[in-house]
């Protein structure tokens, strides 16, 4: 992929906003982008499964779990399941398992750490809405561009 997020920042400095969350590289691929789709749930990752069981056509799902570690949100079988079909990425503000698995994947996954409990499954949440987290408003149709620097976020492809 060519691109940075340093580049970008410098081309877009207007109107591009930069994650400030510290979140680490956990997928195949460290530079990833596409556009954004969301989904809100803490502890519980029934939604998320059904938005990444559906084609993604190169977006990136940005998980927001407030933040936590407790249980992981994202593991093995679901971010296989984003390769099949078609994720460029997921960004979790909060925790992942199977992390060697998922790092052996072709895709790009951040998060803020890792727990090997697994989350709850009741399906609760909310699905294609404006999330915050690392001073950054992640809203559905913006671009995510991210590299081994960051995230930053576009209102419209680079």
């Amino acid at each position: 992929m060519d691109f940075t997020t340093a580049d970008l920042v410098d081309a877009h400095e207007k109107v591009i906003a930069s994650c400030a969350a510290p979140l680490r590289n956990h997928g195949g691929q460290a530079r990833f982008f596409g556009r954004v789709r969301t989904v809100r749930c803490h502890r519980d990752n029934a939604l998320l499964k059904s938005i990444l069981a559906t084609p993604g056509e190169g977006a990136v799902l940005v998980v927001d779990g407030g933040g936590s570690l407790s249980s992981a949100l994202v593991g093995d079988l679901i971010a296989g399941m984003a390769v099949k079909n078609g994720w460029a990425g997921i960004v979790v503000n909060g925790a992942i398992r199977d992390s060697v698995a998922i790092a052996a994947l072709p895709l790009g996954v951040k998060a803020l750490g890792t727990n090997p409990l697994k989350s709850a499954k009741t399906g609760a949440g909310d699905a294609d809405v404006t999330v915050h987290f690392g001073g950054c408003d992640f809203t559905p149709g913006q671009w995510l561009y991210s590299d081994e620097d960051g995230i930053v976020l576009l209102p419209q492809k680079a």
